[in-house]
């Protein structure tokens, strides 16, 4: 799958007290370019430094070839996948930590070579963590 890139940011979730400033002035810089809720709309988690605790580059991508910078989703990487509860305000966040504990747990093996939030025009949101 190849995404037209909108917009990204490098961040720390752990150490960049700025993080959630980032991130949602990313968000809203992507959704004045085009109509978020009228399209599918992906947060792609790529270029990790190491584990969920490292440096990562966050992108907002949509599905089209009009854009000037691309992220290609290799069709050979498996993912596990995750519903995200979206009545709950949380819910992305809730999911990310139910991930971060399974991996703690060695419940998964994160492959940390890309992963990515899919969210579908009718609100559903699913998160997509590439495994070993």
């Amino acid at each position: 799958m190849r995404l037209s890139i909108i917009s990204s940011i490098k961040t720390n979730n752990f150490n960049d007290e700025h993080v959630m400033e980032k991130i949602t002035e990313m968000w809203k810089e992507a959704s004045s370019h085009l109509k978020m809720n009228a399209i599918t709309t992906y947060g792609i988690y790529h270029n990790y430094e190491s584990n969920y605790k490292g440096d990562y580059t966050l992108s907002v991508g949509i599905e089209n070839n009009n854009g000037k910078t691309f992220i290609e989703i290799p069709e050979n990487v498996k993912f596990e996948i995750y519903k995200v509860e979206t009545s709950d305000e949380q819910g992305i966040f809730h999911t990310w930590r139910k991930i971060w504990n399974q991996e703690e747990a060695g419940t998964i093996e994160r492959a940390y070579s890309i992963d990515y939030e899919k969210y579908y025009p009718n609100g559903k949101v699913e998160i997509y963590i590439a495994i070993k």
